[in-house]
């Protein structure tokens, strides 16, 4: 049976302070706290599931608490940054006020064709949050007003040395498409591959880059999964 994938279901990180990232995501970002389970491979850490109000597919960004794990070291072969959709320029200009007493904020830059905000976590966890016109479902106790909420994941971003393997593992195991390519200053060329219908929940950027090796770290990005909004198909 041929079943398409259709976007990112969710993205997996880590923390070493599992209180303060509770605290950030939930107080800052207001987001809802949908789930506190355990890994599943090592049950001492917590697993900790943020999302919209339902936990619906696509929205969660969950994180693994190993409190002893060394500090992050950005490189290659590693998930570099996530987004997050918010409605509109509007509510990039409320959360870039909202962030900069509690994050590391950037300034609103237009980005693959999207206006967007750069800034990172109480850990240094890269984190961005796009515009997307589409509308999740409010959670009625968040700090943050409804019409600024958080609506789900937005592209993700992974950095690697070199293209060929990528390519053949996105576009013939996952069925991805290349769709464009653009420049940064700084930072060189990022391929864009989408999934299923395509749009910010459905994008993979893939930067290329010659950083040494990633360390297994805090604030880094464990794994993505991509799959159908239901059933769900996992890739890790």
């Amino acid at each position: 049976m041929n079943l398409p994938l259709l976007g990112i279901h969710h993205v997996t990180a880590i923390t070493a302070r599992a209180s303060d990232n509770l605290r950030f995501y939930t107080q800052v970002l207001g987001m809802r706290l949908v789930k506190k389970t355990v890994n599943q491979d090592d049950v001492s850490a917590y697993h900790l599931f943020y999302a919209d109000a339902k936990g619906s597919p696509g929205t969660d960004l969950t994180f693994f608490d190993w409190a002893a794990i060394a500090p992050r070291r950005l490189g290659n072969r590693m998930i570099t940054r996530t987004a997050l959709r918010v409605a509109n320029r509007t509510s990039l200009e409320w959360w870039k006020k909202h962030l900069e007493a509690a994050a590391n904020v950037g300034e609103i830059v237009e980005r693959a064709g999207r206006a967007s905000l750069l800034f990172e976590d109480h850990e240094g966890q890269q984190l961005m949050l796009v515009e997307d016109h589409a509308h999740g479902t409010p959670y009625e106790k968040s700090p943050v007003p409804a019409e600024h909420q958080i609506h789900g994941l937005g592209p993700v971003e992974i950095t690697i040395p070199t293209m060929p393997k990528t390519v053949e593992v996105l576009t013939e195991l996952l069925g991805m498409r290349s769709v464009r390519q653009f420049k940064e200053p700084t930072d060189g060329v990022v391929h864009v591959y989408e999934i299923g219908q395509g749009g910010p929940g459905a994008e993979l950027h893939v930067r290329l880059r010659p950083f040494p090796e990633s360390l297994f770290s805090r604030a880094e990005r464990h794994f993505i999964r991509t799959g159908y909004r239901w059933p769900r198909f996992c890739h890790r």
